[in-house]
């Protein structure tokens, strides 16, 4: 337990953990650098406005009296962007053998629970329990920051002032309405079993066992896991159709239908010759992408609707096969067939940033110069990589970078 505990912490530190803690990217003011002094003299200025937006009072003073400023919380902020990881080594944790097993331990101790949810909500108790495993290791591991603290330091930080203000005004309704005793969570203020954010709690969680409360924080998980079934079912989530399947592409297909912008029906995929891993005719669960997430070495998945059901979660694409995948394999499904490029390795933020900017001095235009490799990134990749006569994956690989420079 204790070695997949701090596999886990290793990977949440490395990447983005929970939906709700992925941030907007607009920048609202310059980070400067914070102080204890600094923070106490902004919880005076913060005051009027919480209580303006409903918090009262006793509540704002007795639960910020004495918060603390965390720099790391800041550090951690300023440079999430950083910690980057190729796909295969994110789901080498993601859905290593222990979490699998930990995962069908999980279930088979909360089935009758995980049932009750799944039919209430429409979604398959292995998706819930893939959301549990990656965000909090089904429970063991919640996040041991004061959210108040995390919030209040970020807010007061003023790079997203306006969103962790509002989260943290969020957070203090939480606690007015006695629905948290312990209120620790990850250094963004996502907290408890499926890592909400404090908004996230208030659009979406639910009473399930009927005490109250909408508890997302103790033992029992049966609140949590059904807040994410309430949270996955209102963005559309479709019971019955999976988020993905792993595919193999014939000989000399065009890459450049690689995208989650190219949606087909299942039969024109067929026609082109595209099977299942196991070499079966695809299933037809409704028009699909097929998306290359390690470039035209790696594994290629036919993904559907539910795919970014999962991306509301988080949008990160590794992330959401993460979940898919853990949840295939805690369905008894088998590994990832196909091998990756693991000679490869992941672009730093300032490499992902120089990839943009020669992209669009090249006249492929990145949509920005970001960091993220978001649609129009891969779609200039792919403009480069076809100008060049290279198979156009649209992976933001080394090799690419070296040709523009």
């Amino acid at each position: 337990m204790q070695a997949l505990v701090g596999m886990i912490l290793a990977a949440l530190l490395q990447w983005p953990a929970a939906a709700q803690t992925i941030l907007p990217d607009a920048v609202e003011g310059e980070a400067k650098m914070g102080s204890q002094t600094g923070l106490d003299a902004w919880v005076q200025d913060f005051r009027p406005r919480a209580l303006a937006a409903g918090v009262p009072a006793a509540t704002f003073d007795a639960s910020l009296r004495g918060v603390e400023f965390n720099a790391k919380v800041v550090e951690r902020d300023r440079n999430q962007n950083e910690f980057s990881k190729t796909i295969w080594d994110y789901l080498d944790t993601a859905v290593s053998e222990d979490r699998v097993a930990l995962g069908m331990k999980a279930m088979a101790k909360h089935r009758a629970l995980l049932d009750r949810i799944a039919a209430e909500y429409g979604v398959e108790a292995e998706i819930l329990a893939a959301v549990w495993g990656l965000e909090s290791a089904y429970g063991t591991y919640r996040g041991d920051l004061p959210v108040l603290g995390s919030l209040a330091t970020l807010a007061y930080d003023g790079r997203r002032a306006a969103f962790f203000e509002a989260e943290l005004i969020a957070a203090l309704k939480i606690i007015d309405g006695g629905h948290v005793e312990t209120f620790t969570g990850s250094w963004a203020g996502a907290s408890g079993h499926t890592q909400f954010m404090p908004s996230s709690w208030e659009a979406f969680a639910v009473d399930f066992d009927g005490d109250g409360k909408r508890n997302l924080w103790g033992e029992d998980p049966g609140d949590a896991l059904a807040s994410t079934a309430n949270y996955l079912r209102h963005w559309g989530w479709t019971k019955g159709q999976p988020w993905g399947l792993e595919v193999t592409l014939p000989e000399g297909f065009d890459y450049d239908q690689t995208t989650e912008r190219v949606v087909k029906p299942v039969p024109d995929w067929q026609a082109m010759g595209i099977r299942t891993a196991t070499g079966a005719d695809l299933p037809d669960h409704g028009p699909g992408s097929i998306l290359l997430p390690g470039g035209h070495r790696g594994a290629a998945f036919l993904i559907f609707p539910n795919f970014q059901v999962i991306e509301r979660y988080n949008t990160a694409d590794a992330y959401i096969i993460g979940i898919g995948h853990l949840a295939d394999r805690l369905k008894g499904g088998p590994p990832i067939a196909a091998s990756w490029p693991r000679d490869l390795r992941a672009l730093t933020l300032d490499e992902r940033r120089e990839l943009q900017d020669r992209l669009g001095r090249a006249g492929f235009d990145p949509g920005g110069v970001d960091g993220r490799m978001g649609p129009k990134t891969i779609a200039a990749v792919k403009a480069f990589q076809t100008a060049r006569g290279l198979i156009p994956d649209g992976y933001p690989s080394l090799e690419i970078l070296s040709l523009l420079r």
